[in-house]
């Protein structure tokens, strides 16, 4: 079982927007495995530190096909480029189960970040790993999913959620 518990949403800490982590430590890199383990055992696709609270610019995601792992860490990512060319996914999230939502991001994005090696890289992403980082940097940036879609559908799922919380309250 995993070291890390995911937040689920509402709780004020997903949305602050993390700082930038300014050395890459030991603790930082046990940070990140943490993390790619508490994603892989929910079944997700990225995870954002803010999900397990820590208020850091730190990313984890792999999108690749069933049994072949392509993992990734990003720290501090940042968009540099967006298409003006949109596709829509159903997306979900960690910190939201058992939702989803068509939401339209851009189809291709290029993104700056340091690896886990200290190294200052660029790249580009496109469909899926496009909406799954633009969706990880908006967690970064106190943002979820759910705040593109309209006041009504985003109150009813928060209501919805609330409700999820009071019931795994209730089996601990």
């Amino acid at each position: 079982m995993s070291k890390l518990s995911i937040i689920i949403h509402p709780d004020p800490r997903l949305k602050k927007v993390a700082s930038p982590i300014t050395n890459i430590t030991d603790r930082i890199k046990q940070l990140s495995a943490d993390m790619l383990e508490a994603m892989y055992e929910a079944s997700g696709v990225g995870l954002a530190a803010p999900q397990v609270g820590i208020t850091k610019r730190l990313v984890v995601m792999d999108c690749s096909n069933e049994g072949e792992k392509k993992e990734l860490i990003l720290i501090n990512p940042e968009i540099v480029w967006s298409s003006e060319e949109n596709a829509s996914f159903e997306e979900g999230c960690l910190s939201i189960p058992d939702v989803r939502e068509e939401i339209s991001r851009p189809l291709s994005v290029q993104v700056q970040f340091i690896g886990i090696d200290n190294t200052r890289r660029e790249e580009f992403f496109n469909g899926l790993w496009a909406t799954c980082i633009q969706h990880e940097i908006d967690h970064l940036n106190g943002k979820l999913f759910i705040d593109y879609l309209g006041p009504m559908k985003r109150s009813s799922i928060t209501r919805k959620m609330i409700k999820l919380k009071k019931q795994l309250n209730r089996k601990k």
